[in-house]
C-alpha cells in the first residue's frame, strides 16, 4: 500500500492533483480545498490512502495522518466508500465533524456536511463511542450556533453550499450567533 507521497505538484484539477515523484506522476484525489491551496510546482508531502477494487487502483491525499485517520474512520461506516468519505471529509472541518458524531447531533450533520439523513445516522450510530471523548458542552453550543447561522442563511435565500462554505471561513473569533450570522453574510457579501 502507498501511505505516504513526496513530490512536486504537476497538475491541479478541481478535485485532484498530480504529484511527481522521481518522473512517476501520482493522480491523488483531494478535497477541493485542499486543490485551491496547491501550488504548481511545488514540493509537498501527502498522507494517502490507497484503494483498490475490482476495476481500479484509486490513491487519495491529505495533508496530513489526523486528516488520513478520520478519513479511514469513515470508510469503517458500513455504506461509505472513498468518494462519498472524501466528500464528507471536504464539506466541514474535521473537529466540527468529529463534534458533531460525538455529540450525536444528526441534524447538524445533514445541514452542514450536506449529507442525507439516513446516512449521517448510520455514521453517528458507529462511530459516536469513538469519538465521544472529543466532544464537550462547549462543542454542542458551538454546533448549534452553526446550524443556527446556516438556517439563517437559507432563510435569507442563500443556497445550501454557499452557507456551509460561509461557516467554515467564519473566525473563530465571532462566537455569539449574531456575531457569526454576521460575519457570513460579509464573507457571502465579498464573493
Amino acid at each position: 500500500m502507498i501511505a505516504r507521497l513526496s513530490g512536486t505538484i504537476a497538475d491541479i484539477g478541481e478535485k485532484h492533483l498530480v504529484v511527481d515523484v522521481h518522473g512517476v506522476g501520482y493522480k491523488l484525489f483531494v478535497t477541493p480545498d485542499l486543490a485551491l491551496e496547491a501550488i504548481l510546482g511545488d514540493e509537498r508531502v501527502f498522507a494517502t490512502y490507497m484503494s483498490v477494487r475490482e476495476n481500479a487502483i484509486d490513491l487519495y491525499g491529505f495533508r496530513d495522518e489526523n486528516e488520513r485517520g478520520f478519513f479511514e474512520l469513515l470508510l469503517d461506516v458500513s455504506g461509505i466508500g472513498p468518494k462519498s468519505a472524501l466528500t464528507i471529509l471536504a464539506m466541514a472541518p474535521i473537529e466540527v465533524l468529529s463534534r458533531a458524531i460525538g455529540t450525536g447531533d444528526v441534524g447538524y450533520l445533514t445541514k452542514v456536511s450536506g449529507i442525507g439523513r439516513k446516512t449521517a445516522e448510520k455514521i453517528v450510530i458507529e462511530l459516536r463511542d469513538k469519538l465521544r471523548a472529543h466532544s464537550s458542552d462547549e462543542s454542542r453550543a458551538s454546533l448549534s450556533a452553526d446550524s443556527d447561522v446556516i438556517e439563517a442563511l437559507r432563510t435569507l435565500g442563500y443556497k445550501d453550499n454557499d452557507a456551509r462554505d460561509a461557516v467554515k471561513q467564519i473566525p473563530l473569533t465571532a462566537t455569539s450567533t449574531n456575531e457569526r450570522i454576521k460575519e457570513a453574510l460579509r464573507i457571502l457579501g465579498g464573493k
